[in-house]
């Protein structure tokens, strides 16, 4: 399947070419700032920022405007409950 025949099936079925992209985000989808909170909150990742070359999804626009605001300290105490998690 070509590249353009594989967009014109996405937006077909309603979908945008970044939304598809970002259901691939880092923690499985997972918000960030719930995982930060020891939280598991599942997301569609309609609502993600790219950071070090990283797609990351959020449950809502207010938590990804707090996470810009110290992306590293999250990302860390997200890591570290995501890691903690039976796989």
């Amino acid at each position: 399947m070509t590249k353009a025949l594989l967009v014109a099936s996405v937006l077909a079925f309603g979908l945008s070419f970044s939304a598809v992209a970002a259901t691939q985000g880092e923690f499985d989808g997972e918000c960030v700032m719930g995982l930060a909170q020891g939280k598991d909150i599942k997301t569609d990742c309609s609502v993600s920022t790219v950071y070090g070359g990283k797609t990351y999804c959020f449950g809502n626009e207010t938590a990804r405007q707090v996470f810009l605001k110290k992306p590293d300290e999250f990302l860390l105490q997200a890591q570290i409950f995501y890691s903690s998690k039976p796989q």
